[in-house]
């Protein structure tokens, strides 16, 4: 078990924690939370090691092996799947130890060091690691892709795949959801329910807390406190705790003015003096209550829109991508990624966007926002649509030289030239009152952005959106960098709002106070998704399970129609008279294959072949009939057909390879 008894840690001169004291017992899932700054992360560095407590014990299990997500952006050019296996440090350990081995005479060495090999699954390791890439949301043809052909986010996606790798007793995730998509969130979540060490998570999705963790520490005033159950339970208690505290020290304070006031009145008279005396030692012996200091929550609110056309816009035959790149080849034609796309969006709308990784979310909101052009199809605007738009980059297109206050002025010349001051107050002691409504007071709004957190910027960039009056808001991951406190602040403005709400985000808490309809972009269409986010993670769930078991079936069948078309060629007919004796081979040379067993296999390769043929040409025509407005019932049948006609495919392409391989053979 990991053990702290009175730890201080102090980073600099500010005392982070004191007198802190707890236990963490074997296999407890638990979940760090407290304000930014509080010291959760100095607490990982004490369990990691790379931080020593100032005052106190802290004890950790020597023998006890450590996961956690490297925090470096990763430079190789491995490919993704040799990246994530070298996370299995005792895979790493066993290969080695056999090089070593191999290069000695010592064969009692090498027969330990094979079968340590073994044991440490090196025979499955690529394939487990696959499979926790492919789980994260990456592509079957991006498993050979080197680590650095991906941006920033994927790399980091692969750290996780790499800790996860490791077989570790200890578990540490800082932020592990921030860089996942819904689909890959869904999957994290079962995966870590099913681990069986000990996991100390730090994460603001309080639906991820309570889905994996059933421990909370808490870090509060330099104190930390344990709390049995997930965060919606920890609330639930401190909420309590913090109730009855209120009411004690109410009470506290009354018996304090009484007593005092009977001091007051008679420690000048005699009689009453020894009374008087004996009230003052009650006082300075009472162990006083320390008052409520209620955390400043952070709240804002969006303003009222100037107008609100109905509809805000509307969709007709809208296909989304990407143009050519400049470099390319003239008449090389646009990337398509969502086609066809027929939709309105009305005034109060708060519309929710689902889908996996890659099918074209944020490609969809670019358009609306118009960061991007539409490849086809016409896009028409109402009258008077302001558009507030969150990109998922979005900080990272900030002037980390600049200071708050000169993203604001630079904000107001720029909608000035536009003619698209819609009454805003733009002095420059203005803009600083209104920055102060987001937590920029003082020096912050001089200080510059560079210099600031995740969270910081990300209250910058909301700051600047609600300024601008909108009547649509783009929200793309608006949460990546923001607390819980903020989340919670997002979350009641935009209920607020009068606007329209288009939103993109993993966290559910969000998308389920938010919105009350969702689309689903998927196999380049757009469709309503009827049914609520549960209904979503469980089509998630079985569409992950239908994949794993599609592969399976796909690696088993081939081999089995193998085997059993193949002769055993261990077992010889006796030779028939005036039969020559069979030659052999020569040295590399593969026998060639029986008659029967390659005609076998031709035909299986046939049926195959012409099953395909089928099976594509009935995609195809789904696909048509997507693109065609349809009934939402019609449209969900149809996209369950089309799913399972491409799952289906998928398997075939599989046996048509293997049959392929093994008839060349």
């Amino acid at each position: 078990m990991i053990t702290l008894k009175n730890v201080t840690l102090r980073r600099s001169a500010k005392v982070l924690l004191e007198g802190a004291s707890v236990t963490l017992n074997p296999g407890e899932k638990v979940g760090l939370v407290g304000r930014n700054g509080a010291g959760k992360s100095s607490l990982f560095a004490l369990f990691n090691g790379s931080l020593h407590e100032d005052v106190g014990e802290y004890y950790i299990p020597t023998q006890w092996r450590m996961g956690q997500v490297a925090q470096d952006m990763p430079e190789t050019s491995q490919s993704a799947t040799d990246f994530v296996v070298e996370g299995d440090t005792t895979l790493l350990a066993a290969q080695q130890e056999v090089t070593a081995s191999e290069a000695t005479d010592d064969y009692d060495r090498m027969a330990h060091a094979y079968m340590a090999l073994q044991d440490a699954g090196a025979h499955d390791a690529p394939a487990r690691a696959q499979a926790l890439i492919l789980g994260l949301g990456f592509k079957t043809t991006e498993l050979t892709n080197p680590v650095n052909s991906f941006s920033g986010g994927w790399r980091m996606r692969l750290q996780l795949a790499r800790a996860l790798m490791c077989p570790s007793d200890l578990l540490l995730l800082d932020e592990p959801t921030n860089h996942l998509d819904l689909d890959a969130l869904v999957w994290l979540e079962a995966w870590l329910k099913r681990y069986e060490g000990t996991m100390i998570v730090i994460s603001h999705d309080r639906e991820f807390l309570d889905a994996v963790t059933n421990v909370t520490l808490h870090i509060d005033a330099a104190k930390l406190v344990r709390y049995g159950g997930n965060y919606s339970k920890f609330e639930d208690m401190r909420a309590e705790q913090m109730a009855l505290q209120q009411t004690a020290f109410s009470k506290q304070q009354d018996k304090i003015a009484h007593l005092q006031k009977f001091i007051a009145r008679f420690k000048a008279k005699a009689s009453k003096a020894k009374q008087a005396q004996s009230r003052v030692k009650a006082l300075d012996r009472m162990e006083k209550i320390a008052p409520l200091l209620s955390e400043a929550d952070f709240t804002f609110e969006f303003k009222e829109p100037a107008n609100l056309p109905n509809p805000m816009l509307s969709m007709q035959g809208v296909s989304f991508g990407y143009p050519a790149p400049d470099d390319a080849p003239a008449g090389t034609p646009p990337t398509v990624i969502v086609q066809n796309v027929s939709r309105s969006v009305l005034a109060g709308q708060r519309i929710g966007i689902l889908g996996a990784n890659g099918q074209g979310k944020s490609t969809l909101v670019k358009t609306v926002a118009r960061a991007l052009q539409p490849i086809g199809g016409d896009v028409t605007e109402g009258k008077g649509l302001n558009i507030g738009y969150f990109a998922q980059q979005e900080l990272d297109v900030l002037r980390p030289a600049d200071t708050p206050l000169e993203h604001m002025i630079r904000l107001v010349k720029d909608l000035t030239a536009l003619g698209k001051i819609a009454g805003q107050a733009t002095r420059e002691q203005d803009l600083r009152s209104f920055l102060g409504n987001f937590n920029f007071s003082g020096d912050m709004v001089k200080q510059a952005v560079g210099s600031m957190s995740g969270g910081e910027k990300a209250r910058l960039v909301l700051c600047m959106i609600v300024w601008q009056r909108p009547n649509l808001l783009l929200l793309d991951e608006p949460t990546n960098h923001l607390d819980l406190a903020t989340r919670e602040a997002l979350s009641m403005a935009l209920n607020e709002f009068e606007g329209t709400v288009m939103l993109v985000s993993h966290d559910r808490a969000l998308l389920r106070a938010v919105c009350d309809e969702f689309w689903m972009v998927s196999r380049g269409g757009v469709a309503p998704f009827d049914g609520d986010l549960d209904d979503y993670q469980r089509y998630l769930l079985d569409e992950a399970k239908r994949q794993r078991e599609a592969i399976k079936e796909a690696s088993a069948a081939p081999k089995a129609a193998v085997k059993a078309t193949t002769p055993n060629t261990n077992t010889q007919a006796p030779p028939t008279a005036g039969a020559k004796p069979a030659q052999s081979a020569g040295p590399g040379v593969k026998p060639a294959a029986s008659a029967p067993g390659a005609r076998a296999l031709k035909r299986q390769l046939d049926e195959v072949d012409n099953r395909m043929t089928v099976l594509q040409s009935e995609s195809t025509a789904l696909e048509a009939r997507l693109c065609t407005p349809l009934p939402p019932m019609e449209l969900a049948e149809l996209g369950k057909r089309l799913n399972l006609v491409n799952a289906e495919l998928q398997i075939l392409e599989e046996q048509w390879l293997q049959l392929s391989e093994a008839l060349t053979a």
